[in-house]
């Protein structure tokens, strides 16, 4: 269709290089440039140029933010379309790091450099069937297909409404998407919408190596992150044993927490990747003879079905667990030296430190402690979450030696619309329309593992499951917090729906070109048309 600006496949990849081109890394310059540029982009259309009310910019955080564009017909029904433009570093990249952002000139570069690179990357880029970039597959190409749809639909006028969302951060904590739940509220009463369908652009990723299957995906898995301050009884290296080190408490939790099997979870026959360390240190800002008595550590958890309550439960058990191994092995040591011990490592919740700190020195030192460490512009979320726990204990050291659980940033929700009617629709018609116009093999996932912002739509919590997360988390309600009342009234089946890449936040994150400018927006559109289909026999 030559009347469309992104209507075909040269064109389409034209924009996705214009968009891979404005450079917008997390937190940086670029990042808050960015979807001011998608709007201009958008303000080209002869839809916008006509009802210039329908693109929206909105505040998330640290002057970043989301873009919404809508196309509105006189249909109620609405498909949300999603996606993140913030990504990843590009260091990696050496001395071709400036080529990063320029799809065409890298994959042409790096013939050159082909030794550099492993050998299934070597033998895609011989194939010429990709194309290589910091953003291509990750995921700036699932914005421009959802800005190709936008288009043809205000072309075509079809019979359903389609509201582009864009958000920066999804790499970090998703403040974009955080902050746009209630806008989505917001949109949904002024414009007397009727959500339908979340659907995600994000990249298919392949289940093993040499796999070349596509996948949808039905739902995204869910990540939290159970933290410990642990807090020891300092002495001089010179009398060891009166005292007692964080590291040595640590290592007792951590040698529990990674890989443990009680953490992971099977669902629909998908099995969670297994928990793991993801920060261990010394809080200790210098060196010094003194033992190290504080320290800290994250641990990443996957979920599927489990809430933040759930997940805090498992960790107390397992924290108590290590605290009685602990305290028996050091007991032994202390028998063995003649030296009686300086006391037992108790566990104790956030929530149990904070209560205490309330009693014993009122509400208002609490709040005061907190902007303390809030006020630090060089500490993010995680840090601040330590830092908090940490100042209380230090005013509290009656209750050490102890290992403190607490939760830092970011929560992702598990969500899942498997068993949707429309989800199942959706993807036995992509299952279909791959094979037969494509010869695609095209099989579902119910938990997309790579996190995603669908996280923050179509909450279900049965009880109130995210109450631990809320009160164990030192930040909560200041620098970081999740709108889940909010959430619960997005209701609607999520699915993900993208192109197939590669090597997602590496030196070789590439995008097949056939998958992303011809397959993937034709069944993405062939979809969507049946979604249209669907609900006018319904509503007749």
């Amino acid at each position: 269709m030559e009347h469309l600006r992104w209507g075909t496949p040269d064109r389409l990849r034209s924009l996705l290089c214009e968009l891979v081109s404005w450079k917008s890394m997390t937190l940086t310059e670029g990042e808050r440039e960015f979807p001011g540029k998608v709007q201009a982009k958008l303000q080209e259309l002869e839809y916008f140029q006509e009802n210039p009310g329908h693109l929206g910019l909105f505040e998330a955080d640290l002057g970043r933010r989301f873009l919404t564009g809508l196309y509105k017909c006189d249909a109620k029904e609405t498909i949300v379309l999603l996606s993140h433009f913030d990504t990843v570093n590009t260091e990696e990249y050496g001395d071709l790091e400036e080529y990063a952002y320029q799809p065409e000139v890298l994959t042409k570069l790096l013939l050159n450099r082909i030794d550099e690179l492993h050998e299934d990357a070597q033998n895609d880029l011989l194939s010429g069937e990709y194309l290589f970039g910091r953003g291509t597959m990750d995921m700036k190409m699932g914005l421009a297909m959802h800005m190709g749809l936008l288009e043809k639909a205000s072309v075509e006028k079809w019979p359903i409404n389609l509201l582009l969302l864009t958000v920066p951060d999804e790499e970090v904590n998703s403040s974009g998407m955080r902050a746009a739940v209630t806008k989505l509220l917001e949109l949904k009463d002024q414009h007397n919408l009727s959500f339908k369908l979340f659907l995600n652009g994000e990249p298919v990723f392949s289940q093993e190596p040499g796999d070349r299957s596509f996948y949808v995906y039905s739902g995204s898995i869910g990540k939290i992150m159970p933290s410990s301050l642990f807090y020891g009884k300092e002495t001089h290296v010179g009398e060891p044993l009166s005292g007692i080190t964080a590291p040595y408490i640590a290592s007792f939790l951590t040698q529990r927490m990674e890989w443990n099997l009680s953490l992971q979870e099977k669902v629909k026959g998908e099995t969670t990747p297994l928990p793991v360390t993801l920060l261990q240190k010394d809080l200790r800002l210098e060196y010094s003879v003194q033992t190290p008595y504080r320290s800290a550590a994250l641990y990443n958890v996957f979920l599927m079905k489990r809430t933040a309550d759930e997940i805090m439960e498992i960790f107390e058990k397992v924290a108590n667990d290590a605290a009685e191994a602990c305290n028996q092995a050091y007991k032994e040591v202390c028998l063995k030296h003649s030296v009686k011990p300086v006391g037992e490592v108790r566990v104790l919740r956030y929530e149990d430190l904070q209560t205490h700190v309330i009693k014993k020195f009122g509400l208002n030192f609490l709040e005061e402690i907190k902007d303390q460490v809030q006020a630090n512009p060089s500490w993010d979320d995680r840090e601040k979450s330590i830092r908090i726990a940490d100042s209380l204990m230090i005013e509290c050291q009656e209750l050490a030696p102890a290992i403190v659980l607490l939760y830092a940033p970011p929560y992702y929700p598990a969500v899942n619309s498997s068993d949707d009617d429309i989800v199942k629709r959706c993807v036995q018609f992509v299952r279909e329309i791959g094979q037969e116009k494509f010869n695609l093999p095209v099989k579902q996932v119910h938990y997309f593992n790579g996190i995603s912002d669908l996280s923050y739509v179509n909450y279900h919590d049965e009880g109130e499951g995210w109450t631990a997360f809320k009160e164990n988390t030192p930040v909560w309600g200041s620098s970081y917090c999740i709108p889940f009342d909010a959430m619960t009234q997005l209701r609607a089946p999520v699915l993900n729906v993208g192109p197939f890449g590669k090597d997602a936040h590496k030196r070789t994150e590439r995008l097949h070109i056939v998958s992303a400018f011809e397959e993937v927006p034709t069944l993405v559109e062939e979809m969507i048309k049946m979604m249209i289909n669907s609900i006018c026999q319904s509503v007749h």
